[in-house]
């Protein structure tokens, strides 16, 4: 079984507390860096009675870049930064899903025991994302679906507990349109 990504308990109020913290240390890198770029770039390349937007911009564009190169190399893996990275890779694992949600439809309609699976991950995954979010609203909308299938994964004889995304799943589904 290839494990994609796994959904992990959390407090939706630290998560959002931990994604604020890493969002305001983000942004003050950036200004940080852009700041400093543009100033440097004006500086080395600008004219001093000319106009310099070309160069502030060009500075603040690779103080972006820098600024993207250490959140991913040097930050990403950091305690501080753990919630906003499971976010990220739960969006993630979950668009994988949402990119093949025909065939699990399809699978589903069919019984497919991989498409349930992969339909009740994606539920526990959006309801998840739904709570660390703050958006109960969509969620409400989505209850009377996710509590079908859980009854109907319960009556096959499944287990609802499906908080693994396992790649062979996605394949599986894939394929499910050629079975047709």
């Amino acid at each position: 079984m290839t494990t994609l990504f796994e959904i992990q308990p959390m407090s939706p109020e630290r998560y959002r507390q931990q994604t604020r913290r890493s969002t305001y240390a983000v942004i003050g890198l950036f200004l940080a860096l852009g700041m400093l770029c543009a100033t440097a770039s004006t500086q080395l390349f600008g004219a001093a009675d000319g106009d310099n937007f070309k160069w502030n911009l060009i500075g603040v564009l690779l103080g972006l870049g820098l600024t993207v190169a250490v959140v991913r190399l040097q930050l990403w893996h950091r305690p501080f930064m753990a919630a906003a990275a499971y976010g990220w890779r739960l969006k993630r694992s979950l668009m994988r899903v949402t990119n093949v949600m025909h065939h699990v439809q399809a699978g589903v309609k069919l019984g497919d025991e991989s498409a349930m699976k992969l339909l009740r991950f994606y539920h526990l995954g959006v309801s998840q994302m739904h709570q660390l979010d703050g958006n109960s609203a969509d969620l409400s909308q989505m209850v009377r679906e996710i509590d079908d299938h859980r009854e109907a994964m319960l009556a096959r004889g499944l287990d609802p507990e499906q908080s693994r995304l396992d790649g062979a799943w996605l394949e599986a589904v894939k394929r499910i349109d050629a079975k047709r």
